[in-house]
Formats: C-alpha cells, sequence, structure tokens
C-alpha cells in the first residue's frame, strides 16, 4: 500500500531557509502503527529519496499526533538563485509513492 493511501496529510515546508520539514499525518492509531511498526519512514530512505545526508536527517514519531515529522538539511538554500520552491511547500512528492509493507522488514 502506499504512504498516500495511509496518510491523511502529507505536506512539506520551510523550517528556516536551510532546513526542510515533512510531516505526515494519519487518521487513525492503525494507519500510524502500521508505518511506524513497518520501519519504511527511516533515515536510509529519506537520504535515497531526497539526495540529502543521512547525518542530515532526524526523523520524530508523535503517537500522540499519529504523526512523523522528518527535518533534513535543503539541498539547495530557499531564495536561492536556482531554488525552484522558495517555501518548500513541492517537496513531499516523492513520499506519496513510498510503499508500506504489512510487516517490518528483516
Amino acid at each position: 500500500m502506499k504512504l498516500r493511501e495511509l496518510a491523511r496529510v502529507i505536506r512539506s515546508k520551510n523550517a528556516g531557509p536551510f532546513l526542510l520539514t515533512l510531516d505526515v499525518l494519519f487518521p487513525t492509531i492503525e494507519a500510524f502503527e502500521r508505518v511506524r511498526d513497518s520501519g519504511v519512514i527511516n533515515v536510509d530512505t529519506i537520504s535515497k529519496l531526497y539526495g540529502v545526508p543521512p547525518e542530515g536527517i532526524k526523523i520524530i514519531p508523535y503517537p500522540p499526533g499519529l504523526a512523523f515529522k522528518i527535518t533534513m538539511v535543503r539541498p539547495i538554500v530557499s531564495g536561492d538563485i536556482v531554488d525552484t520552491d522558495v517555501y518548500g511547500a513541492q517537496q513531499h512528492t516523492p513520499l506519496l509513492d513510498l510503499i508500506v509493507p504489512l510487516y517490518r522488514s528483516t
């Protein structure tokens, strides 16, 4: 199943000019736990999807909010002459088709 089929909201935005944040929010505890327990949202996956070094990524699961917050360094500083998304609002797309397995792979 794709992440977009389980999440209610998948969005991105700036967390300052040098950082980008991705929010993934779920409608039910079951959906949140399925994604959390699958382990699919991890530093290696985000690094590959976004081309950001693993040390520039922080992932915070937040069970009370049924959410994940992912913060990473921006590959291009917001407002740079080659920046195509100054607000970071279009950077969530790679997460949409992320496949969530039924169980954590070992």
